[in-house]
């Protein structure tokens, strides 16, 4: 996990995340730089607000070249599956890494669904899906879907079976 302490802020994205915590924004910055290969806190602060105990903590990871902001926003914060992040996975491998270490203290759900347990929701999906999923052949489809509805953890061996009808 690295942290920048250059001074200059990269051009930012124009549509970035920015997810309010209920005090735990830097226990999240510091939960998905590891469990991200190719990430890092990119700046954090901490803010002395009158009335509050504790510092305000905001900052900016980077994941897999994502940015997003994070922000300690107290108890009124609520998440709900309104809002989700979408990891695109190629291999089961990578598909078995992120839905362990994501649900780690969190909740496991239905078609590749979990909560983390800050109680932010993911989508743990194999590229796999989508392709066999929009196959011109409704019948194939069909049965990917089908199979995808029944699992919690997406396993692409699975969605193959289902495609090829066996």
């Amino acid at each position: 996990m690295k942290t920048e302490t250059n001074g200059h802020e990269p051009k930012p994205q124009k549509i970035t995340p920015f997810i309010t915590y209920n005090n735990s924004a830097e226990e999240a910055m510091n939960f998905y730089t590891s469990v991200f290969k190719n990430s890092k806190i990119i700046g954090m602060n901490r803010i002395q607000v009158p009335g509050m105990d504790k510092p305000l903590v905001t900052g900016t990871i980077e994941l897999e070249g994502q940015k997003v902001m994070l922000l300690d926003g107290g108890p009124h914060f609520k998440f709900t599956e309104g809002f989700s992040l979408f990891v695109n996975c190629e291999t089961q491998e990578e598909v078995d890494h992120y839905w362990e270490k994501l649900s780690e203290g969190g909740s496991k759900g239905n078609c590749g669904w979990l909560k983390d347990k800050f109680g932010v929701s993911w989508q743990v999906i194999p590229s796999a899906l989508g392709r066999l999923m929009n196959d011109p052949d409704r019948g194939k489809s069909k049965r990917v879907i089908d199979a995808m509805l029944q699992m919690h953890k997406i396993e692409i061996n699975k969605l193959e079976a289902a495609y090829e009808n066996k």
